[in-house]
């Protein structure tokens, strides 16, 4: 059974999101729909593939989140099944198995996120938020601001205070991720796997070394706030205001 730290509420993209949760585990289900909801999602929850499968089918969801291993139909057959009738609603797997190569199995059935077991319920409701604003209308505008920072997703180019800022290629793939979840905390994972598109190892302090130039650069080399703030052991929040 997994252990979800539950966190004080990060509210929803567009309150009320209605979120499908296909999970058998009691416990873990239970947990999951009280951080959700929490977070300002509205949680259908179904304890069976079978029934996850009908009511993805029949229901109108912002998005799944889909235990990999049920009792019943296994979970990527609920996916693959899900992709293969046209059903596009973006589903996040949760799942026992850690291992890159089942990663990148639920990935390539069609998942739009893949969060291992035992998982913080802050990184959950995080994911889910990355993903309902990667889907929203607004979330592609090709010019991103926050506060004086403005990054031009088809030029890639960043400025402030009338400045261009030299990004490298990972600094413009972290600084891109977090602009687009401006407000909101994101976890060393999710800044590793959107520059680096691969598992992230927790032992490693890359990303720290990253956000560390990041900051500079985007800060004009301290003559302005960093915008870039240290959420403590969990990671990170761009956000114009110190």
């Amino acid at each position: 059974m997994s252990s979800i730290f539950k966190p004080a509420a990060t509210r929803a993209v567009g309150c009320q999101a209605g979120i499908l949760v296909i999970e058998d585990d009691l416990g873990v289900g239970t947990e999951v729909q009280a951080v959700l909801e929490d977070g300002g999602f509205a949680v259908e929850w179904v304890k069976t593939g079978a029934d996850g499968l009908r009511r993805a089918i029949d229901g109108d969801f912002k998005t799944i989140v889909l235990d990999r291993m049920l009792p019943d139909v296994d979970g990527l057959s609920v996916l693959s099944t899900l992709r293969n009738i046209g059903k596009r609603t973006p589903v996040l797997i949760l799942s026992a198995l850690s291992a890159v190569d089942e990663r990148v199995r639920g990935l390539r059935a069609g998942g739009d996120d893949y969060l291992t077991k035992p998982f913080d319920g802050l990184e959950l409701t995080a994911r889910l938020n990355a993903i309902l604003r990667r889907r929203a209308p607004s979330s592609r505008d090709t010019v991103l601001r926050v506060g004086d920072l403005a990054l031009d997703t088809d030029k890639r180019v960043a400025e402030r205070a009338a400045q261009t800022i030299e990004l490298t290629a990972r600094e413009y793939a972290l600084l891109e991720y977090l602009m687009r979840q401006a407000g909101q905390v994101v976890t060393r994972a999710m800044l590793f796997e959107s520059a680096w598109n691969y598992h992230f190892d927790a032992r490693t302090n890359v990303i720290d070394m990253h956000i560390g130039q990041l900051r500079r650069r985007i800060s004009l080399n301290g003559t302005l706030s960093s915008m870039i703030h240290t959420v403590r052991n969990i990671g990170y929040i761009l956000d114009a205001h110190d």
